[in-house]
């Protein structure tokens, strides 16, 4: 391969993970949207659709396959290869969780909680998301620790919500009729909460491989 197509080929891959990253926000966003309507049908359809990401995925894995085996990069190239890579990881999985999301929303009957307002978590997660490929768009280093910043919060917010959830639960007739819809609606909601602190810790790990990728700094990954 001459070193021109070469070129072209690791900024197209740079591209197509950004594509792939507004998708997969795509997804995440009308999930949150069927969380906070319950509405069943959206969050269907973002099950649905899970496979287009799955197969853009899938496509991005074979590229970078491709570019390491036939090319046999060296220093920054393998860095940004390997980086993509794991992050086409990261986005995929996101995109799982979305689905998760999507799922909870069609299950859900009643809402509990209203001291909790999960629309907010689930904003700060999304922004987490969109920061992290940017710094890996912007080759960004002062993003990548401040998305680890970000995550310290989502993180806080998440362990209030199950908290509250805890305490309701210890003061709840657990006798009572009602007990058992309760468990189911806790079930989703302690669910819902748990992929949004998910989804922040996958922002986390692409803004580490963006940091690695650019630094060859491996002080984020863990």
């Amino acid at each position: 391969m001459a070193r021109t197509e070469y070129q072209h080929r690791l900024i197209a891959l740079r591209e197509r993970v950004i594509e792939m990253s507004d998708v997969t926000l795509e997804r995440l966003d009308m999930a949150l949207r069927a969380l906070e309507k319950r509405d069943e049908t959206l969050g269907r359809e973002v099950a649905e659709r899970d496979h287009e990401i799955n197969e853009i995925y899938l496509d991005l894995e074979g590229e970078c396959t491709d570019l390491i085996a036939l090319q046999q990069p060296v220093a920054g190239d393998l860095r940004f290869i390997a980086a993509s890579f794991k992050i086409i990881t990261d986005l995929e999985r996101i995109a799982d969780l979305a689905t998760n999301l999507g799922e909870y929303a069609g299950r859900a009957r009643i809402e509990i909680y209203p001291d909790v307002d999960v629309q907010h978590i689930g904003e700060r997660t999304r922004e987490a998301v969109a920061a992290a490929m940017d710094a890996y768009a912007k080759k960004d280093t002062e993003a990548c620790y401040l998305i680890a910043g970000r995550d310290d919060e989502i993180d806080d917010l998440c362990v209030r919500a199950s908290e509250l959830v805890i305490r309701d639960l210890m003061e709840t007739d657990l006798n009572s009729t009602a007990a058992e819809h309760l468990f189911a609606e806790v079930s989703r909601f302690l669910l819902t909460i748990r992929d949004l602190e998910r989804i922040g810790d996958h922002a986390v790990n692409i803004a580490a491989r963006t940091l690695y990728m650019i630094e060859s700094n491996d002080e984020l990954i863990y």
